[in-house]
């Protein structure tokens, strides 16, 4: 492995966290002998060219800074590649660092047992989602959750709005899109089997078990055992969605009647006016497909 690491930080994630967090991960990192180079990006799209050429040069590890997107945005660079990813988790979210049980907002500690997992080479293999869709043939990558329906639409909405800020600013959104809620019919094709024709009010294609900061909406989901855990939560009406979503943060929603659970390596969703959101990013329009891609990525432990 190359001495050199890779720091790729979002300095905005978790209201300015990422920024700061690059400093105790860098120190940690300088003090088991390695040197750090630090990738930013003026936008998205030039972080992710940076990033890849780091790659391509042949730097030992990639240590992403901030939340689920930055690491959303690193995935599109190492997947397939046997360079290791860690994860300082320091954004607003975090699900990708919970569902493997690495530090949340302790950059210190993630930045030191970085360093010492990279010099035990303790490296896990994990599976990751690839989401393809007539309009991206190539396709792009997750690791937490992709989803669609309610709470798609309240991303749709909140990324609308400019006011208020912060979490307060979905909140506002899903009152609203409850005041027009209505479930969707949806196409689902599983690992190539018959089309089933639903009404349904969301489904989440669970490669790990959280999304929102926490809501286990696919709280048995596994990320290596080579299968997508699909929650369906069904025709509800307003009042039964009420009451079942504040069971998401603790995963008791499951048992309810109207959740469904399959597991599957393949998955075609389709419903109309719907978009589908992957680690907390919008992926286009449905329909998408997704498969599951066993240890598509290397883990720093």
């Amino acid at each position: 492995m190359s001495a050199e690491i890779t720091l790729f930080v979002n300095p905005t994630a978790g209201r300015g966290r990422g920024a700061h967090a690059a400093q105790p991960a860098a120190s940690a990192l300088r003090a088991a002998g390695y040197s750090v180079r630090t990738v930013v990006g003026t936008d998205a799209v030039d972080a992710l060219a940076r990033l890849r050429a780091a790659v391509r040069e042949g730097t030992g590890a990639v240590i992403a800074v901030g939340g689920d997107g930055v690491v959303h945005l690193a995935l599109q660079a190492l997947a397939g590649t046997l360079t290791p990813l860690g994860v300082i988790a320091v954004g607003t979210g975090n699900d990708f660092a919970r569902a493997l049980g690495l530090p949340v907002r302790e950059p210190a500690r993630a930045g030191r047992m970085a360093a010492e997992a990279l010099k035990e080479g303790r490296i896990r293999e994990i599976d990751l989602g690839r989401i393809t869709s007539a309009a991206d043939p190539a396709g792009r990558w997750y690791g937490t959750v992709l989803c669609s329906g309610f709470d798609s639409r309240v991303n749709d909405r909140g990324n609308r709005m400019r006011w208020p800020s912060g979490r307060f600013k979905y909140d506002l959104a899903m009152i609203a899109e409850l005041a027009a809620f209505r479930p969707f019919p949806y196409r689902i094709t599983l690992d190539d089997g018959p089309v089933i024709e639903t009404e349904a009010t969301l489904v989440a294609v669970g490669n790990g078990s959280s999304y929102g900061g926490g809501m286990q909406i696919c709280a048995e989901a596994v990320p290596d055992d080579g299968l997508f855990d699909i929650t369906v939560v069904g025709d509800c009406s307003r009042a039964t969605l009420l009451k079942v979503f504040p069971q998401v943060y603790k995963g008791t929603h499951l048992t309810h009647p109207k959740v469904t659970v399959h597991r599957a390596a393949k998955i075609t969703l389709a419903a109309p006016g719907i978009t589908a959101y992957a680690d907390g990013e919008p992926q286009g329009p449905l329909p998408v497909t997704a498969e599951c891609v066993p240890g598509a990525v290397q883990l720093i432990m």
